[in-house]
């Protein structure tokens, strides 16, 4: 392990009971998936801010600005080592305002609202398909933070709690 790291973001925008999804092509770390609505790697101004990243990338990509969203929340940190480095993903949901329209158009590939429930037999990134799985399970009915920590067959999710 050489200590390198490489930090990720994404948001997850929800309109009730539904989410849009991208289906990333052309990526260099995340292709030909289903994955969060927008995101990617912080930039250097960034590293200690994750919500400037994920609202960064959802302008970039989505062409959204802040006053597009509502109940903005960062849910899921996780931790994965892959490919010689550690990855650290900030998983972010928000409501997308209900008189906004529905047909978004990514710079990043496809895009498409599924309901929460007809998610699970999509093809996701490896970390990206535990958190699904533990938000449409248990994070979806609450407002906690979730540490995970996901290896090659599992995740484990924590409550990150105020201390």
């Amino acid at each position: 392990m050489e200590g390198k790291l490489r930090n990720m973001t994404c948001i997850y925008l929800l309109k009730g009971e539904n989410i849009f999804l991208l289906y990333r092509q052309g990526g260099k770390v995340v292709n030909n998936v289903w994955i969060g609505s927008a995101g990617g790697h912080f930039e250097n101004d960034e590293l200690n801010d994750a919500k400037a990243c994920v609202l960064r990338e959802m302008n970039e990509e989505l062409g959204l600005e802040p006053s597009d969203i509502e109940n903005l929340m960062l849910r899921y940190i996780t931790l994965r080592k892959t490919n010689g480095e550690i990855r650290q993903n900030y998983y972010f949901f928000a409501d997308i305002k209900k008189d906004l329209r529905d047909d978004l158009i990514s710079t990043e590939g496809v895009c498409k609202w599924f309901h929460l429930d007809d998610i699970h037999s999509l093809e996701m990134p490896h970390t990206a398909k535990y958190v699904m799985e533990h938000y449409c399970a248990t994070g979806r009915y609450n407002d906690k933070t979730y540490i995970g920590i996901s290896n090659t067959d599992k995740a484990e999710f924590f409550e990150l709690s105020e201390s």
